[in-house]
């Protein structure tokens, strides 16, 4: 599967898109905007301060959350460059990556009213933003060297290139009966995706690393994991696939040869690899968590039953999954899928209140 011409997030601004169900993102980008400021501020040398800031926001995807990091940085930018009496304004030039298929259009149509907030927070005398649409695959080279000043991501790393495999062992299924690691999986199957996210991660460093200025940051954002032996939402989502399979609804050859391409890191994994590959140091490492639904209840005062969160967290995986579970088992089976999905959530979360655990990374480059 070329995964960087089939991976998307739903497009669109219907029910069903990302857009309008991508909560969580947006509640992991309110999170670390509050860490932002005074670890900017740590992080940037006074005496190299830019009149003109090149800022990527990697895996930008769709929708309005893209724009909401642009905004905080400039916020961020613009609050230690008054702080340092800096006197000219300061202009940005902003990178909006991801794959080739990602719906951009949705992003370029907000740009306007964008443009009209920042002005007006800005004022009329503060410089230029210049907003570019730059497609590929983030685990290769983007930009010339030595050319970004802040590289910032969020959500997106623990996305893998390709599909995990055995490399030794043509079409044997690594996970018979389900989509991803599961609580059962043997160690080898670990071993294979943290084999696979360690090459991509290695891929990602060193592209960063030589794209970034010397005194450039990069800010990245990503799922991890605690510890081994917990249930994934994907584990819940691949037991759906395989009860489809049992009822002649899916092909069981499909469902034991596919496999998700992403991977939760613990922080000794993303330690280790940065570690070794060199270019960066952690300057900052925080962690929090989010749960599977969000948290609703905090956010209303009506009382969310099961059902409600269910149906709200198997939205969320329709709107991130779909592309690539339609590219293998057809369009036809979805709504009951995630109908199904949605059911088992219920069912699950009446028990626990499962969440993502979230890796944050502050990061400079080795002098």
């Amino acid at each position: 599967m070329a995964m960087d011409r089939v991976l998307r997030m739903k497009s669109g601004e219907g029910e069903a898109s990302y857009v309008k169900n991508s909560l969580i993102p947006k509640k992991a980008i309110m999170k670390v905007k509050a860490l932002l400021d005074e670890n900017m501020r740590l992080m940037i040398p006074k005496t190299t301060f830019n009149s003109c800031w090149k800022v990527v926001d990697l895996g930008c995807s769709s929708g309005p959350n893209a724009l909401m990091v642009v905004s905080n940085i400039i916020n961020v930018i613009d609050k230690i460059s008054l702080s340092l009496n800096h006197g000219s304004p300061t202009t940005f030039q902003i990178y909006l990556n991801d794959l080739y298929e990602n719906d951009f259009n949705t992003i370029l149509r907000l740009l306007p009213e964008f443009h009209q907030s920042i002005q007006k927070e800005r004022g009329h005398n503060a410089g230029g933003c210049f907003i570019h649409a730059t497609p590929g695959s983030f685990y290769g080279r983007l930009f010339p060297n030595n050319y970004i000043n802040i590289f910032h991501s969020s959500y997106c790393v623990h996305w893998l290139s390709q599909a995990p495999k055995y490399s030794t062992k043509k079409a044997e299924p690594l996970i018979k009966k389900n989509i991803y690691i599961t609580r059962m999986s043997h160690p080898s199957v670990y071993d294979v995706y943290v084999e696979q996210f360690g090459r991509d991660f290695n891929n990602f460093l060193k592209s960063r690393s030589e794209e970034l200025t010397n005194d450039g940051v990069m800010v990245l954002t990503l799922i991890g994991r605690e510890k081994n032996g917990e249930i994934t939402s994907y584990e819940i989502l691949g037991m759906v696939l395989n009860e489809m399979v049992q009822e002649g609804l899916v092909e069981e050859e499909k469902l034991d040869l596919f496999n998700l391409p992403l991977y939760h890191p613990t922080i000794e994994e993303v330690n280790q690899m940065i570690e070794i590959e060199g270019s960066f140091i952690i300057q900052t490492l925080k962690t929090f968590k989010i749960g599977w639904d969000a948290n609703l209840q905090e956010d209303t005062v009506d009382y969310i039953d099961s059902k409600m969160r269910g149906e709200f967290i198997a939205k969320y995986h329709r709107a991130c999954f779909e592309s690539l579970l339609i590219h293998e088992f057809g369009e036809t089976i979805m709504d009951e899928l995630f109908s199904r999905f949605a059911k088992l959530i219920a069912q699950f979360i009446e028990l626990k209140s499962p969440d993502f655990f979230n890796i944050v990374l502050f990061m400079t480059k080795c002098p």
